[in-house]
């Protein structure tokens, strides 16, 4: 015992002790921490299982590298961003470039080097420290004893894994009751209030679907050559809550990270041999610069351009060359739904399905002869990120610029203007830039600056608001309101940029999906319901002095369909007419600038695929209720 106060040892274990310490980081700034005892827990058998299997620190400290240079950017992203390291900002590691890097790092670019050379020297130091030491080597039996007990373990689990768990006699039927309730409570109440709300109810779905698995799985259970684990002997290891620990739960986020990435090269590879055929039929000598909008949580009655009695847009109301498209709805109310329909010719009715055999306009416009842009303040890498990354890898240029993801630390959508100008000042002569924004999601104070802050009171300044208290409705619609004020702003920062270069310029504008905030009696606020205000979204087309020259009959038809009934699945075709390219496989009576506009059915996802103009709109939500039979959806 007394050869581990030796300075070496001490030094190796309270380097291990600092390392396991990091997820309590969060309480050096004020936070707190979940379920500390079980972070503890993990951590204390994970190390007793790495030490066990390696005998001794010199010949595991190598396994030790990424934790050591990852210290830096965790304590980083908890101090400023209030989170830790996840498979989004994995994602935004590998995917900048150096000179991206050395870009947004600017003087600071030495500070890192020097952080960088004193976190390897603490590393190289531990290890030679290991290295010289035997004192904490486990030479004795039971190191063998937890070696034995690990095999076991393992065994069980794997066992546990392929043939499955009995479930616990009473756990059926509590936890069944228990995600029913919270099912109810979220109806009755709202979906989540963050980067989440999608994911808490995908959540309750996917406990009920595994709930229903595992009662179909314990009663066939003479199916199976194998007899199941019984309940007792199942071994409590969830990937989640490993990921949660330091250092080894940095495994679990570069497994996450593996498969986002694995998924991703699979549907490229599915569509690799896609062309769509396109060519610009005419200018194709004019400098030309396109600009996709896309939108986040924003609703089309709480724009003072359609007609709110706030003067919410009071920028863009001054434009002579902006129409607003006044009857656009989208078919889902989540983002990873519905951005795929917007970019791609994927139907409405396939929305819910996962991936999609075509590319999106980035392609039909590179094919054309434009370099493309996805400049993104929204997450890369995630469940609900990963289907719409699909699409924005397909850019020349793809930039995802929000390390705070959904949080109250999250950057302003006015951190993609600077990449904005620098797209624009590239030489290409034709240039499609799509903005994604963060827009009017929800915490709707945290998506503009103070001087935003108009309607009062509002929620600005309140790290933590109950959202679910009925009480700050009049805080919670005035600061949605604030937010598009700041949208607005951001919109005509855009076009007073285009307006700059003297080129034929456009852009569209489209919001993803709409916001529900407990109008009226209607106790449901946010997204991920069926409600008119979520599917009927605000959408818009300006356009320069010199395009309105060069295609005078677009200008035409997009001021003659203003008015039609639209959606998102006319937008892929749209903008491609906006910028005059076709393809042989063309379908320009979706497109609202053609003379060959021809309306559509529109289904919304509201008790299956119900058609939106053949619906009534109840109550104060105003749900969406199908006068006659939706159609079935398959997922």
């Amino acid at each position: 015992m007394y050869s581990l106060l030796r300075p070496a040892n001490l030094f190796i274990l309270i380097t291990y002790l600092l390392l396991s310490a990091v997820p309590f980081s969060p309480l050096l700034m004020g936070n707190t921490v979940a379920q500390p005892a079980q972070i503890i827990s993990i951590e204390f058998v994970a190390w007793l299982v790495i030490w066990a299997l390696f005998k001794r620190p010199a010949w595991f400290h190598w396994l030790l590298i990424p934790a050591f240079l990852a210290l830096p950017i965790e304590l980083y992203l908890q101090a400023y961003y209030g989170q830790g390291i996840s498979t989004h900002h994995l994602g935004v590691i590998a995917e900048t470039s150096p000179k991206e890097a050395l870009e947004f790092l600017g003087s600071k670019v030495w500070l890192l080097l020097a952080i960088l050379l004193g976190i390897s020297l603490w590393w190289w130091l531990t290890w030679k420290a290991a290295r010289l030491t035997r004192a904490l080597d486990w030479t004795d039996r039971s190191r063998w004893l937890i070696l034995a007990l690990l095999a076991i373990s393992l065994y069980i689990w794997v066992y546990g894994r392929q043939f499955g768990v009995q479930p616990a006699p009473s756990s059926v039927p509590n936890s069944v009751s228990a995600v029913t309730a919270r099912t109810n409570a979220a109806s009755a109440n709202a979906a989540s209030a963050s980067g989440d709300d999608e994911e808490d109810s995908e959540t309750a779905s996917a406990e009920t679907t595994s709930l229903s698995a595992s009662t179909s799985i314990a009663g066939g259970g003479a199916s199976s050559r194998f007899p199941k684990l019984p309940s007792w002997a199942k071994i409590p290891f969830e990937a989640d809550s490993f990921g949660k620990t330091w250092p080894f739960g940095l495994a679990v986020h570069a497994y996450d990270f593996w498969k986002e990435r694995a998924y991703l090269s699979d549907l490229a590879h599915k569509s690799a041999q896609f062309k769509f055929g396109a060519h610009q039929s005419g200018q194709t000598d004019e400098r030309q610069i396109v600009v996709m909008v896309i939108g986040e949580s924003s609703r089309y009655d709480r724009w003072s351009l359609n007609g709110y009695k706030r003067e919410t847009n009071p920028l863009l109301k001054n434009e002579a060359n902006l129409v607003s498209l006044s009857n656009v709805v989208t078919a889902v109310s989540a983002t990873r739904l519905s951005v795929p329909v917007l970019v791609s010719r994927k139907p409405a009715t396939q929305s819910l399905r996962a991936g999609f055999s075509e590319k999106s306009f980035l392609s039909a416009f590179k094919e054309a002869g434009f370099k493309t842009y996805w400049l993104s303040n929204q997450m890369s890498f995630g469940q609900f990120d990963t289907p719409v990354s699909v699409f924005a890898k397909e850019a020349d240029v793809t930039q995802f610029l929000n390390l705070g993801g959904f949080t109250n630390n999250s950057s302003y959508d006015q951190i993609l203007l600077d990449p904005l100008k620098n797209a624009i000042n590239d030489p290409a002569p034709k240039k499609l830039i799509v903005l994604h924004t963060l827009g009017n999601h929800w915490n709707y104070s945290h998506r503009h600056p103070k001087e935003f802050d108009k309607w009062q009171p509002s929620l600005f300044g309140i790290a933590d608001p109950a959202y679910t208290d009925l009480k700050f409705k009049p805080q919670l619609n005035n600061s949605y309101d604030n937010s598009i004020l700041y949208t607005d702003w951001f919109l005509s920062q855009v076009i007073g940029t285009l307006k700059a270069t003297s080129q034929l310029t456009s852009m569209m504008y489209v919001s993803d999906h709409g916001q529900t905030l407990y109008d009226g009696s209607c106790n449901l606020a946010f997204h991920g319901h069926n409600t008119q205000y979520e599917f009927h979204i605000p959408a818009l087309m300006w356009y320069s002095d010199l395009y309105k020259t060069a295609y005078p009959d677009k200008v035409e038809y997009l001021l003659r369909h203003k008015r039609a009934r639209l959606a998102t699945e006319n937008i892929f075709h749209s903008l491609l007419d906006m910028a005059d390219i076709h393809y042989g496989t063309e379908h320009l009576e979706w497109s609202f600038l053609s003379r060959k506009f021809r309306p559509h059915k529109r289904y919304v996802d509201s008790y299956g695929w119900t058609d939106y103009d053949n619906a009534t709109f109840k109550g104060d939500c105003r749900e969406v209720i199908d006068k006659g039979t939706p159609l079935a959806q398959e997922k």
